[in-house]
């Protein structure tokens, strides 16, 4: 099977649903842009700068592209602004893809005897529940079988928001009481999958970050008792980020990074904002593979991110 046959119709059609606020902006912004320009110059490039910041591109990422068509325009000579958005389009794409990163082969899991588990990351409000139960549906789906850590046990809402989306998707949850120990609760957790054949454990943990060091801490323990149970654990740290958020969502990046050792992203909630700039600029900025994209509210509308996809999309 090809890469791209992964990716269907139906999912196509998601995602440019899904980035309609944002495609529209950019558009109507690129359109102001050029209006009474025949060729892409010094101003329209100047234009197409602010464009792509104030669309949360990000200001290094934004000048990374700009030097980019710059170069293009002076080797072709001659642009037409009437090639603007499919220029934008194959320059970007081929930034992101100079990143090395690779594009997910949907939800799959490499051989392991040990479950493979995630541990993810976030602050409060980002999507963080959701996504780990949207997760959980898809790897469900795809016949794996999938344990779920209430290791937030700071708020009775995220384990009980935990709990219900195992209800739903068809997979245990192991938790403990309020204000018991994160590190516990994962512990038991892995012990449980191990004993019972899991394929996937994922861990939630709580979401502050208003005291670095403490977080920093907390990820630590938990990492090191989950190595009691499994030596290679967590496999991957899974950084959720509220893509409606624009700028806010960098120094989150920022911040987590600096704390943990974040080895995939997942973006969140780009239906409901013309933000959807900001995976760019995070792909970009952080090299950090962004690995899954939530473009709607449904149990299916959280995607794995495929950057060619996601720029044809924004720029079609």
């Amino acid at each position: 099977m090809g890469l791209f046959s992964f990716f269907s119709k139906e999912k196509k059609e998601t995602l440019d649903k899904g980035l309609e606020k944002t495609k529209e902006s950019v558009f109507s912004k690129i359109t102001r842009a050029v209006a009474g320009k025949t060729k892409v110059d010094d101003e329209v490039l100047d234009n197409l700068e602010e464009v792509l910041v104030t669309s949360d591109v990000g200001v290094e990422t934004t000048l990374r592209i700009i030097d980019r068509i710059q170069k293009r325009v002076a080797r072709e000579k001659y642009v037409g602004t009437d090639e603007l958005n499919g220029i934008l389009k194959e320059e970007i794409a081929a930034l992101l893809e100079e990143n090395n990163m690779q594009d997910g082969d949907d939800f799959s899991l490499p051989e392991s005897k040990d479950p493979y588990v995630i541990m993810v990351v976030g602050v409060n409000g980002v999507g963080k529940t959701t996504t780990i139960g949207k997760l959980a549906h898809q790897f469900t789906k795809a016949g794996k079988k999938v344990y779920l850590g209430a290791a937030d046990t700071f708020r009775a809402a995220a384990v009980e928001q935990l709990v219900i989306w195992g209800e739903r998707v068809g997979c245990p949850v192991i938790k403990q009481n309020m204000g018991a120990d994160p590190a516990s609760v994962a512990f038991d957790t892995l012990s449980s999958a191990k004993a019972n054949g899991a394929d996937l454990v994922i861990i939630d943990t709580a979401g502050r970050l208003h005291n670095k060091i403490n977080l920093m801490n907390e990820l630590s323990k938990i990492k090191q008792v989950m190595q009691k149970v499994i030596p290679n654990a967590p496999h991957e740290v899974l950084l959720v980020l509220d893509g409606s958020t624009g700028q806010n969502a960098f120094e989150q990046a920022r911040q987590f990074t600096k704390a943990t050792d974040v080895t995939s992203l997942a973006i969140t909630k780009l239906d409901g904002t013309a933000k959807g700039g900001v995976v760019i600029g995070i792909s970009d900025q952080f090299k950090i593979p962004v690995k899954y994209i939530g473009v709607g509210e449904g149990i299916d509308h959280l995607q794995v991110f495929r950057k060619r996809e996601f720029v044809d999309s924004l720029f079609k």
